[in-house]
């Protein structure tokens, strides 16, 4: 009995232990795998109410529903509505409006059983209350707008509402809204929720303070007139400010900043003419009716020419300016041709500003080019601006100078065949008299118009010179000459000038230009009469990045008195965080510094509460908050709980030197439970320079193109991403120099399996992985997409997206060749793989699809064939009417899952899937994908 009771009292205290063993049991996690795509979530919308005590975001997956998610900050609630979408805060802070979107399951079946647009289902208009927390939902809402700065009110266009009987002269019958007619038009005011209705409204547009709703509709024959109509919102009022035909046809409804004049462009032919002359049509508080202020017969508009309908007018700042575009008359088809009886040949001249594939690229928007024209409202005066000499044209911000700033390029347009980067004439062009005067010739550079209009300013790229031209005396300057740092990107590596590193803006009265050295910030008076001042005083000395972040997006300039916030990215440790700069201690005060990657994304406009985003390779960037000095800091969502589910792994920064001595970086990611004893495979992935990144967090999704680093740690990898520093001429050589050494020295720390390493790279360092193939055995496997093979014949080739020569890639880009085929054809040869295939020992897959309008296909194919009568293991997967990449979901997760058995295969031993043991024959395309592991391989 005693022992009974002995044993009784073991049970009672080993079971509670045992119980609290079992709870605190980690938890087994498993590796990523192409099925978990479908779990991750992205924020791909944030925005705070004024008051920034609320907040409203999305959580979307790549496929499938999302939702939105309405936060508020002080009490934590939290109310979700799901597939939201093209979400609006009113100014007021007090609603959200946003459309819902049909479940996309539901949408999938109805295209499966192959129903109308017109009978799939509409989206429903959201209305979220942020102080009751409530949600009112409107079916069948075709589109919404809301005042710019003004809440309290809402208009939508709806589906909804069907047919109204349209009581023409003789009979009755049934007028149906549709985007030719319009659709019913519906005014609530937020706040009571009471509703005006409209019928058959084509366009309309809120004043932005919102005191008035703007119009257009077609009537609807009961009394409801066509034409435009003013609401004015204090009174309920409706005024019909122009009386139109049914045919009649008006665009560009555009407001004045106060909402007192109004403009639009108006088709009043009601023939079937085929050269339109729209009118543009002028109203202004105190007119009993819009007016036409220029046609085709306007004096200062060209002989001949027209108003243009591709071009949107609007109002100057003060509303003393209406500006519009013109255009040349349209070059017309005949129209009694048939088909067969027209000749379509390309007539390709050797002295054409742009060739050929570039015109048929830019056809579209040269048929709806407009030349800017300007009419002074108080003499009703207008003045051509642009011209077809002179077409590029700015004005200032508001529209209040005088002057204008025009850009001429003609003269170097064909330089783009092989210098991308051209030239321009600049002119300063009076609004008043539409007179020009040159001001510099052949910049080689982007010119812009300082905020006021004082100064047009630019970045020489030849000089790595910031200059600034005096509208007022016609005088130029260098504001950047005898300072000792360079303003142009002191890494550049390729056979042309450097590119700048920015400008932060202009301080307030054009006082000061802001520009950015590679780590710091320096203001440069434009008058020429005050030194240059470092503001930020220890950038360089530190190696610490400082960049201006703009809190208020409408600001114009900034205040040097006010304390500035910037951005901090610390060059060596790759710590970033936000610094405070005030004019009277002149360093930056540092407030926040971390081992990851920041984003401000918003300053709520009427709090001092701030919104960002916090990454690293283990870190989902989820939201934050935080106060002006961030000493108050709060995460305020948790996008993907379920990664703790999951192996991650670590990222660090590894240092070796090149083959030729060059200090380099690179990162180096690990698997979760590293061990420095265990021999893992590894993948080189890169590009040109990554180790900056090493604290970007990478979500599992199903890339375009490149070896995805967490799903391939997870799975037991190593992954090395090394920077490459380029020679002009040796581009090939320069990527060895760089990666051999550095593969070498992970592989001497001991936890590199040296016969299990692989390569891979797209486009650029696809190119890169197949050069050094030829060059080296030290890699088990490789994929290359989208390569260039051919050097020489790739020269020669067409940029087809963008119809531009590939000529200027060599010579003057990111093929660092440095010359033409002519000046010196051996870089062209000693640079291209093709050419030394033979001395390939790697097995290699290969992407390269037929749509690709960057590298042309036939890129790949030459390596394919190369291979191919060499004998060589070689697959080439061909993603069929695809870009430069797969872009379909389907194709990227097929590509991501060929790649890894690719790669499992050879650099872990995993069985072949059948795809590579005999392909896919083009009758089985579509229907059999060949994934399948082949038994006992």
């Amino acid at each position: 009995m005693k022992r009974l009771f002995i044993g009784l009292m073991l049970v009672c205290l080993v079971l509670p232990a045992f119980a609290q063993r079992k709870a605190q049991t980690p938890l087994v996690k498993k590796p990523l795998t192409h099925a978990a795509y479908d779990e991750w979530k992205s924020i791909t919308f944030q925005q705070l109410t004024m008051d920034g005590k609320n907040l409203a975001y999305t959580l979307n997956p790549e496929d499938g529903d999302g939702k939105l998610v309405f936060q508020n900050l002080e009490r934590n609630q939290v109310t979700e509505v799901s597939r939201a979408g093209s979400i609006q805060l009113t100014e007021d802070g007090r609603h959200a409006v946003f459309l819902i979107k049909a479940q996309k399951d539901s949408l999938t079946q109805l295209r499966r059983l192959k129903k109308k647009k017109e009978d799939m289902p509409k989206d429903s208009l959201g209305i979220f209350d942020f102080q009751s927390r409530q949600i009112l939902k409107i079916p069948q809402v075709k589109s919404f707008k809301i005042p710019k700065k003004a809440g309290g009110w809402m208009a939508y266009l709806s589906e909804a509402l069907g047919e109204i009987e349209d009581n023409g002269e003789n009979d009755t019958k049934t007028k149906k809204i549709s985007d030719e007619n319009g659709y019913p038009l519906v005014l609530m005011n937020l706040q009571d929720k009471s509703e005006l209705k409209f019928d058959y409204v084509k366009d309309y547009v809120f004043t932005g303070n919102g005191n008035a709703l703007v119009i257009y509709s077609t009537g609807n024959g009961n009394g409801f007139e066509p034409g435009i109509y003013w609401l004015d919102m204090s009174n309920g009022q409706t005024k019909h400010l122009y009386r139109a035909h049914s045919k009649h046809k008006f665009k560009f409804l555009s407001l004045d900043d106060p909402g007192e004049q109004l403009a639009f462009v108006a088709d009043l032919d009601t023939t079937k003419a085929l050269i339109r002359e729209p009118k543009l049509m002028y109203w202004k508080k105190g007119m009993e009716a819009a007016e036409q202020i220029a046609d085709e017969k306007t004096a200062g508009i060209p002989e001949n020419w027209l108003v243009s309908d591709n071009f949107s007018p609007y109002f100057s700042k003060d509303g003393a300016r209406l500006f519009l575009g013109t255009n040349p008359p349209p070059i017309l088809q005949d129209t009694t041709l048939l088909p067969e009886e027209m000749v379509q040949v390309e007539v390709w001249h050797w002295q054409d500003d742009y060739i050929y594939p570039e015109q048929n690229v830019r056809a579209d928007s040269e048929r709806k080019r407009s030349y800017l024209a300007v009419i002074d409202l108080a003499k009703r005066q207008l003045v051509q601006v642009g011209s077809p000499e002179i077409s590029e044209i700015r004005i200032d911000e508001e529209g209040k100078a005088d002057m204008a700033l025009g850009m001429d390029d003609r003269t170097y347009r064909m330089m783009r065949t092989w210098d991308i980067s051209a030239y321009n004439d600049l002119y300063a062009i009076d609004l008043n008299t539409g007179s020009s005067q040159l001001i510099a010739a052949e910049v080689k550079g982007m010119a812009r118009l300082s905020p006021d209009g004082g100064y047009a300013y630019w970045y020489s790229s030849p000089d790595t010179a910031w200059y600034v031209h005096e509208l007022a005396s016609g005088r130029t300057a260098n504001l950047t000459e005898g300072i000792d740092v360079s303003f142009g990107n002191e890494l550049t590596d390729v056979p042309d000038f450097p590119s700048p590193y920015g400008l932060a803006g202009w301080s307030k009265g054009e006082e000061f230009m802001l520009v950015y050295d590679r780590y710091d910030i320096w203001q440069l008076d434009p008058k020429g009469e005050k030194a240059a001042v470092r503001i930020t005083q220890n950038g360089r000395e530190n190696q610490r990045v400082y960049r201006y972040e703009k809190l208020d997006p409408e600001e114009r300039t900034i205040d040097l008195s006010a304390e500035l916030l910037l951005s901090v990215f610390e060059e060596g440790s790759k710590d970033a965080g936000f610094a405070r700069w005030k004019m009277a201690k002149g360093s930056p005060e540092m407030l926040l510094k971390t081992a990851n990657r920041y984003n401000l994304l918003q300053k709520a406009q009427a709090a001092d509460v701030l919104l960002y985003s916090r990454e690293s390779f283990q870190e989902f960037p989820d939201l934050h908050v935080a106060d002006m000095r961030f000493g108050k800091t709060k995460k305020v969502t948790q996008a993907n709980p379920q990664q703790g589910s999951y192996l991650w792994g670590t990222a660090e920064i590894v240092k070796w030197n090149s083959l030729d001595n060059i200090p380099l970086e690179g990162i180096l990611y690990k698997p979760e439970n590293f061990d420095p004893n265990k021999k893992y495979p590894m993948v080189v992935v890169y590009y040109e320079r990554f180790s900056n990144t090493v604290h970007q967090h990478h979500k599992p999704e199903p890339i375009r193109s490149l070896v995805h680093r967490t799903m391939y740690v997870s799975n037991d990898y190593l992954i090395f991403v090394p920077d490459i520093v380029y020679q002009t001429g040796y581009p090939g050589e320069s990527a060895f120099n760089c990666i051999i050494p550095g593969v070498s020295s992970l592989i001497a720390k001991g936890f590199v399996d040296k016969d299990r390493v692989g390569i891979q790279g797209h486009s650029w360092s696809g190119y890169q992985t197949a050069y050094i193939l030829t060059r080296t055995n030290m890699f088990r496997a490789a994929e290359a997409g989208a390569i260039v093979a051919n050097m020489t014949s790739a020269y020669g080739g067409i940029r087809w997206q963008s119809g531009l020569a590939r000529m200027f890639q060599y010579e003057k880009a990111q093929s660092r060749l440095g010359v033409s085929l002519w000046e010196n054809p051996l870089p062209y040869i000693e640079n291209s793989p093709l050419f030394f295939a033979n001395k390939i020992e790697t097995p290699m897959l290969l992407l390269h699809n037929d749509a690709d309008g960057a590298v042309p296909w036939y890129q790949g194919i030459e390596m394919y064939l190369a291979m191919r009568r060499l004998n060589k293991p070689t697959w080439m997967l061909n993603y069929n009417g695809e870009p430069h990449w797969p872009v379909k979901r389907e194709n990227r997760i097929d590509f991501q899952t060929r790649m890894m058995q690719f790669f499992d295969h050879y650099l872990k031993g995993a069985p072949m899937p059948q795809w590579m043991e005999k392909g896919v024959p083009a009758v089985e395309k579509g229907i059999l994908q060949g994934l399948e592991l082949v038994e006992g391989d």
